[in-house]
C-alpha cells in the first residue's frame, strides 16, 4: 500500500474520529444530567391526617430524607408511635401536629398509643 492511501486512511479516521468524540460526550454529558437532576431531588413533606379515629392514609409510601406531618383533626389526642420504639410523637392535642423526617429505609408501622387499633405504616424508600 502505498503512502497517499495510508495518509488517505488516516484522515478519513481522523475526520470520524471528532464526530465520535461529540457524539460520546454529548452522551455523556446527558447521562449526568440525568442523574444530577435525580440527586438533587427536593425533599418533599406528606401530611398524614388524623380524622375518625384513623391515620389517612393508612400506608404512605415516601423518599429517604422526606417529611411526614401528622395533623389530628380529631377533638381528641393521639399518638403516632413508631411499633418498633424508634419514634413517637407523644400526645398530640387537637388541631396538633407532628413532624418525622424520614431517615431509614424501610417499612414502618405505627399505631396510635391511646388507641391501639388505629395503625399506619411509613415505606421509605
Amino acid at each position: 500500500m502505498g503512502r497517499a492511501a495510508r495518509s488517505g486512511r488516516w484522515c478519513a479516521r481522523r475526520r470520524v474520529t471528532p464526530l465520535l468524540l461529540v457524539a460520546a460526550t454529548v452522551a455523556a454529558a446527558t447521562v449526568a444530567a440525568g442523574a444530577s437532576a435525580c440527586a438533587r431531588r427536593r425533599p418533599q413533606t406528606h401530611t398524614v391526617a388524623i380524622r375518625r379515629f384513623a391515620f389517612q392514609p393508612a400506608t404512605l409510601a415516601v423518599a429517604q430524607g422526606d417529611t411526614v406531618v401528622w395533623a389530628n383533626g380529631d377533638i381528641v389526642p393521639h399518638t403516632a408511635t413508631a411499633r418498633d420504639g424508634s419514634w413517637d410523637s407523644a400526645s398530640l392535642a387537637a388541631d396538633g401536629r407532628w413532624r418525622l423526617v424520614a431517615a431509614r429505609p424501610g417499612r414502618h408501622p405505627y399505631y396510635c398509643v391511646f388507641h391501639p387499633s388505629m395503625q399506619g405504616v411509613i415505606e421509605v424508600r
